[in-house]
């Protein structure tokens, strides 16, 4: 099946009108018509090969929102005409230990991401949801709830559940105080998500112009982390801290916001090492560690935890003529706070 894409055919070139081919539908296949695809900062650094290790063509996109055209005959969860989800990936190995503990995003074979990963059905690389339809298999296609607005759940996909897997994993619950590092992408669906499972919330940020949308998110406090002082009023205070930050940054302020058996959770990814004091760590048994996306259990779960309290991105809808201007603008923070691809116009 060809059907339409924008893709990037090298690493300094804009996106542009491209077909692909999607695989025929297999008996535990489900194909969908794609409504909506959030953009991810990956999706510019895998674009411009700033991670390496991109083949191109590439067509990128891992938040995607679509609704069922068909499914296979052995499809039993999904039905024509249902509001589905495809996220970070589409298949893994299911065998080895992390796929059987519901972890494929650690799959020890080699998880098969949306796009620019090795497409085990048709040869070549997985293409992704900046597309008009795509066919998965079910056991990675997602429902929606019904009372989320589609385009503004298509980020749940990835920011979501980039955030929600380590605040769960961490039991982050009431009485509990989170910090919440950046508010970006990734900080703005960390802070809804930790007030609605009812921690004080406080955002750490370096810009002063972050207070009052802080606050409207749902953050209890607002801490300018380049005052020493406000940041000394609160060592030895949080039970959790998110770091959503990508660029370089010293993380040592942080840790020693941390209380007795606190953690600090490394969610953004920033190009060069960070250096950590092991004082930091020693003192309080604090520990530090990172966290990718989730398995597709605890996915469904976020979705259904964003459903019950009515949780999803603040997004800016663009065409997919705009895409190439919408990287210029990611590129410069400009965007308040994920844009989504209106696949209506391609």
């Amino acid at each position: 099946m060809t059907t339409k894409a924008f893709a990037a055919h090298n690493s300094s070139s804009p996106l542009a009108p491209f077909l692909i081919h999607r695989r025929s539908l297999g008996p535990l296949d489900v194909q969908m018509d794609i409504l909506y695809c959030g953009v991810c900062h990956t999706d510019l650094h895998i674009a411009r090969n700033e991670w390496g290790g991109t083949t191109y063509p590439c067509v990128p996109g891992h938040e995607i929102i679509g609704r069922v055209t068909q499914v296979g005959t052995g499809v039993s969860r999904f039905k024509k005409g249902d509001s589905v989800g495809v996220g970070c990936m589409v298949d893994s190995c299911r065998t080895c230990p992390s796929c059987r503990d519901g972890e494929e995003q650690f799959c020890e074979a080699g998880t098969i991401f949306t796009y620019n990963a090795p497409d085990k059905n048709l040869g070549g690389m997985t293409f992704g949801g900046y597309s008009k339809s795509v066919v998965v298999d079910q056991s990675f296609v997602l429902n929606i709830p019904s009372n989320l607005d589609l385009a503004a759940a298509a980020p749940l996909l990835c920011a979501g559940i980039t955030t929600y897997s380590p605040l769960r994993h961490h039991d982050v619950k009431p009485g509990m105080r989170v910090g919440v590092v950046g508010l970006g992408g990734l900080g703005h669906m960390a802070v809804k998500l930790a007030k609605a499972m009812g921690a004080h919330v406080a955002v750490f940020t370096t810009s002063s112009g972050k207070v009052q949308d802080a606050l409207r998110l749902g953050a209890h406090e607002v801490i300018y982390s380049r005052d020493e002082n406000e940041m000394k009023a609160r060592a030895n205070s949080f039970h959790f801290i998110l770091d959503t930050v990508s660029a370089k940054h010293d993380i040592n302020p942080y840790l020693q916001c941390l209380r007795r058996n606190g953690n600090l959770t490394q969610v953004g990814v920033p190009p060069d090492p960070l250096s950590v004091h092991v004082f930091n760590l020693v003192h309080n048994r604090r520990s530090f560690s990172g966290s990718l996306i989730g398995g597709i259990r605890e996915t469904q779960e976020m979705l259904d935890f964003c459903g019950q309290h009515k949780i999803v991105s603040d997004i800016e809808l663009i065409p997919i003529q705009k895409i190439n201007e919408a990287y210029d603008r990611l590129l410069k923070n400009d965007v308040k706070y994920r844009f989504v691809i209106d696949l209506a116009s391609l």
